[in-house]
């Protein structure tokens, strides 16, 4: 049975959006979550997606690779450790093990800023011999830069530790992503509105942020951030 009377407060990213929004490559992200398999001298070998999408068990969206909100903020933390050069092996160890220490959608927990250190190493010792030759440079580089108190930095949790909103520039949270809103879409967080809506005004009416910012009801900095962040989606 469809479950999409469930799209409000989940959030709603076709994959290409996903994967633009955490700055990796479309390709790569689709391995990622929907696995792989490639030719070996021994036959076929495959790999698995690092974990079950939240649509998984829609009918309309599952073989859509749609993600949730939560999907997101995990792709976000994987796609930091591949930016450091960790090998999707550990990423995928590290994945498995805070999922047992953590629950589903372990990497975007705030215990996972105490705990991700322990993980992240147990998850190098498991990997094999070829994980366990990463240098130890590396390694410090791996944990300082992506598991730390700046993990989390622009997440806002509720009173049950869940993930609420998500502001990608956290110094200035102009632009929010809330599942509850506009199904989870980047919008302006003190009007509403999506800033790729504001994005196509800029261009239809020239330039004119002023003109846009009174035909929205929104603040000329506010449309000015909006055209800079869809730029640097697009990017």
């Amino acid at each position: 049975m469809s479950q999409s009377h469930q799209l409000l407060g989940t959030g709603l990213y076709p994959l290409s959006k996903a994967a633009r929004l955490v700055g990796e490559d479309v390709r790569t992200v689709r391995r990622w979550l929907k696995g792989y398999s490639w030719k070996h001298p021994d036959g076929r070998r495959s790999s698995e997606p690092l974990w079950s999408l939240q649509y998984a068990e829609d009918d309309d969206l599952a073989n859509e690779l749609v993600l949730g909100f939560k999907d997101l903020l995990e792709l976000r933390t994987v796609a930091r450790f591949v930016q450091c050069g960790v090998s999707l092996r550990v990423v995928r160890e590290t994945v498995n093990i805070a999922r047992q220490y953590l629950g589903d959608y372990p990497l975007h927990s705030r215990r996972f800023v105490t705990d991700g250190r322990k993980i992240f190493l147990e998850a190098v010792e498991r990997a094999g011999e070829e994980a366990r030759m990463l240098d130890v440079r590396d390694r410090q580089f791996a944990i300082e830069s992506v598991i730390r108190p700046s993990l989390i930095e622009g997440i806002e949790y509720g009173a049950n530790a869940q993930a609420l909103r998500w502001y990608p520039e956290p110094k200035r949270k102009l632009i929010v992503l809330d599942p509850a809103l506009q199904f989870g879409e980047p919008i302006i967080a003190d009007a509403g509105v999506p800033t790729d809506t504001l994005s196509a005004a800029f261009k239809a009416e020239q330039g004119d942020a002023q003109r846009v910012a009174r035909l929205y009801r929104v603040t000329s900095q506010a449309v000015r951030a909006a055209v800079a962040f869809e730029q640097k989606l697009a990017a």
